[in-house]
């Protein structure tokens, strides 16, 4: 049984060769594109190239990390030839962009804005580089929330959710067991891990916004490590 992987990277805006190697060594076939130049903002869901990887294998993994495993999660629930998803410092809502005080939302499907949630434009960052895990929390405080909730529920194939609980970007943990309260999945998570986990045989990633990611190499390390089993596990089916 044939395997394809489609392998989204996060806001960074860089596919993760490394990671594309790192599975190709194990035998899967994996497109990693570039799904997105300046702006996360209306990008159709159905542009991700999921028909090429379908027509050559039997199976399809969505993997994605941050907002690209926002991204793996959507897709799960609306594309019925996705058999798995891992979804590595995931999110549990759809969130958008915010240009010079205007903001869309991220994803589209079929010509349609997927509801998102705000930003709160009253929040400030207080520390450099700044952490934005407190926007989040404060944007879903101030906002209904409800209607740009990930419907993982609509997933029925295999859930894998790696989060570390010193994620700085986000609240990946909490997003991860508000999914696996949606849906029955299997989490992984190492407390002092931040949003960048590394999986064997990888090196620190570089690149993306000035921000604050949190974690460190030794406990990102030990979340990849302890996750790698899992993801070769959903892999192989």
């Amino acid at each position: 049984m044939r395997t394809g992987v489609l392998l989204l990277h996060g806001s960074s805006g860089t596919p993760d060769l490394e990671r594309k190697r790192l599975l190709e060594a194990e035998g899967y076939d994996v497109l990693a594109p570039k799904w997105f130049e300046q702006r996360i903002s209306e990008i159709p869901l159905e542009s991700f190239p999921l028909d090429e990887l379908a027509e050559r294998n039997d199976r399809v993994v969505a993997m994605g990390i941050s907002r690209g495993a926002e991204a793996a999660l959507l897709l799960a629930t609306l594309d019925q030839r996705i058999d798995a998803v891992i979804a590595i410092s995931p999110s549990a809502y759809v969130w958008g962009w915010n240009e010079s005080g205007v903001q869309t939302s991220a994803w589209t499907w079929q010509g349609e804005p997927l509801p998102f949630v705000p930003y709160d434009p009253d929040w400030e960052p207080e520390d450099d580089p700044p952490s934005f895990v407190g926007w989040y929390r404060q944007s879903l405080e101030r906002y209904e929330a409800e209607a740009a909730r990930i419907p993982v529920e609509r997933f029925k194939g295999d859930l894998l959710l790696i989060a570390g609980g010193d994620d700085r970007v986000w609240p990946s943990v909490e997003f991860a067991e508000l999914i696996a309260s949606q849906r029955a999945a299997r989490t992984v998570i190492v407390a002092g891990a931040g949003h960048r986990p590394l999986f064997p045989g990888e090196q620190p990633k570089s690149g993306g916004q000035w921000m604050a990611r949190g974690g460190s190499d030794e406990a990102d390390r030990e979340l990849g490590a302890l996750a790698w089993e899992d993801i070769r596990r959903v892999l192989t089916g």
